[in-house]
């Protein structure tokens, strides 16, 4: 019986690795358990058993992405930011209505060291469904762990765009110049 359990598992798991490679969008771990007729609890566990194998699953308040290594000719860079949590939607929706995706969120927390997390937004819904998450998780921000100084990942077609969110980042007062 157990290797029946083993092979169901196994077989539920590569299910889950050709759902997240064939989207283009991330899946939350809910909509994964519906598919595959199990609790969200087991999806999270076979998530962890496939990271733990080196797959390139990627966890965001979005969703499961499946993030495989690949040469990207997008131009990357980290900026730091400061802001209260009211300026946070601000923030985002600077970033990407200029076409750049904001990758992760990173703080120096003074006793766990560098904390990220990643975010991978890329339009204004997945920002607004982002700012809804976090007024009904009342999680809060990483950023007010850090009196609101923080970095951001940000990535863009052009090194031009990463320019203009800058300085509109800048000219709104949330942009830490180096």
């Amino acid at each position: 019986m157990p290797s029946d359990r083993k092979t169901a598992g196994e077989q539920r798991r590569q299910q889950i690795l050709l759902t997240l490679r064939d989207s283009i969008s991330p899946i939350t771990g809910s909509t994964l358990a519906e598919r595959m007729n199990v609790s969200r609890q087991v999806i999270v566990s076979d998530i962890n058993l496939l990271k733990a194998k080196e797959e390139p699953i990627l966890a965001t308040s979005q969703g499961y992405l499946y993030m495989p290594s690949t040469p990207s000719v997008r131009v990357t860079k980290k900026i730091v930011c400061k802001h209260t949590p009211a300026q946070a939607e601000t923030e985002l929706l600077i970033i990407v209505n200029n076409g750049a995706t904001v990758k992760n969120v990173s703080i120096e927390h003074p006793l766990y060291g560098d904390l990220t997390a990643s975010l991978m937004l890329h339009s204004p819904n997945e920002v607004k469904r982002f700012m809804e998450q976090v007024k009904e998780t009342e999680a809060g921000l990483l950023s007010e762990l850090t009196e609101g100084i923080h970095l951001h990942e940000i990535e863009a077609d052009h090194a031009s765009i990463i320019e203009k969110v800058e300085k509109e980042l800048l000219e709104a007062g949330i942009l830490i110049e180096e």
